[in-house]
């Protein structure tokens, strides 16, 4: 029998516990080996729970058991979490996690720590909750050469645009709503500011082109700066405004990881993803595009990847050899984003048609319901973004807002 730990008893790990018993014996069978839970590490007290004899507040008491092989994190967060899961690898224990800033962070250094004592450091609920992107990247499209990823990484942001576009609401109405729903934090910085997305495409950029990419390196903006008028230009444009947390490969080998608001045209399926779902594209050489939807978080969704996870790694006999990427010392094969030729959405006022025609040739206008006289909208041709910059500056009037419009349609 593999006994199990569970560090953390808040939603997920709550979530976790229940999915597993509740599913125990199709586990077990899948698995192909008996399995239980023996402790579950929390701080805090739970009276009448029917584990309680299963918690403990002593990590200890999980690294010197020989029987637990197998832990599941759902702590969040880096410190403690990477210390508790370090030490587990180190005895040898395989380790299951949600904790996208723990792997964003610390991925390279666990995954060498697992590798060295012939266990498993896993992450599939790290980015995409119940959607498997993680698993698909390094053995179903093994075979590819990954091109691109671009994806709907956070589902509280796709929530509050979702809201901004059908039912014009402004960016406070529809945060103040995904609270009010439980879908934001109070503290919703993390989400609205680009940083959750963020690290799941540290996640994925790292996975797919084989070296660590640290959070610090990646250019991040959020939706705060969004509003109700920029989805409706979208919206007649032909699209939407979404979230969009992106990697694609450069003509110089390098890479271009992002997460920043854009402009969706219809035609592409990441457009349609709407409410708290995500969506996640993939291009590469032989598949063209494959995508990958559904609910990105939540209690028994991300539950449902940490189980599916801690199965797998009961089969696993030693290391994995394809889930894993080198450390990187700096970020010389990250492209430099102001380089990087795309086309932009901009909202202006007082700027005549002439003055744009000047600084930026032939652009394409775009219209809305109760457009105020002295407002323009247009998307301007494609450029490198620091020349957009000195373009945009020399506009003058007053720059409403400039959006990119999506450049990985395949």
């Amino acid at each position: 029998m593999a006994k199990i730990a569970v560090l953390g008893y808040g939603v997920v790990g709550s979530g976790t516990v229940e999915l597993f018993y509740k599913n125990k014996d199709s586990i077990i069978k899948k698995a192909g080996k008996d399995l239980d839970i023996k402790y579950i590490l929390d701080i805090r007290e739970f009276p009448g729970s029917p584990y309680e004899s299963k918690f403990t507040k002593n990590i200890d008491d999980i690294l010197n058991d020989s029987e637990v092989t197998l832990v599941a994190e759902v702590m969040g967060g880096v410190h403690p979490a990477f210390d508790f899961v370090k030490a587990c690898l180190e005895k040898g224990k395989s380790v299951v996690t949600s904790n996208k800033e723990l792997v964003a962070k610390k991925g390279a250094e666990l995954l060498k720590t697992a590798e060295a004592n012939g266990c498993n450091f896993l992450f599939e609920a790290s980015t995409g909750g119940a959607i498997p992107i993680i698993r698909p990247l390094h053995q179903c499209l093994a075979a590819n050469d990954i091109t691109a990823i671009a994806g709907i990484l956070n589902g509280t942001t796709n929530f509050i645009l979702t809201k901004m576009i059908n039912e014009q609401m402004d960016f406070d109405e529809a945060l103040k709503m995904a609270q009010q729903l439980g879908y934001a934090e109070k503290d919703p910085t993390a989400d609205v500011e680009g940083y959750d997305a963020c690290r799941k495409i540290c996640i994925l950029s790292s996975l797919a082109f084989g070296k660590h990419v640290y959070p610090d390196w990646v250019h991040c903006e959020g939706i705060s700066k969004i509003t109700a008028e920029d989805a409706q230009y979208a919206e007649n444009w032909g699209g939407a405004v979404k979230l969009i947390g992106s990697v694609k490969k450069t003509a110089d080998g390098k890479i271009l990881p992002m997460v920043r608001p854009a402009f969706v045209c219809n035609g592409n399926q990441l457009s349609h993803v709407s409410d708290v779902f995500n969506g996640i594209m993939v291009y590469g050489d032989a598949v063209d595009q494959v995508m990958f939807y559904g609910r990105g978080a939540g209690k028994l969704p991300t539950a449902s990847a940490i189980v599916a996870d801690l199965i797998d790694a009961a089969k696993m006999n030693g290391t994995s050899i394809s889930q894993k990427w080198e450390d990187s010392t700096d970020n010389s094969f990250i492209a430099d984003y102001k380089d990087d030729v795309v086309a932009f959405y901009v909202r202006t006022e007082g700027v005549s048609k002439e003055k744009v025609a000047e600084v930026f040739g032939e652009v394409e206008y775009l219209s809305r319901e109760n457009q105020p006289a002295g407002e323009l909208a247009f998307i301007a041709p494609e450029m490198k973004e620091k020349d957009f910059d000195v373009k945009a500056a020399a506009l003058g009037g007053k720059l409403l807002g400039t959006v990119r419009v999506l450049d990985l349609e395949g």
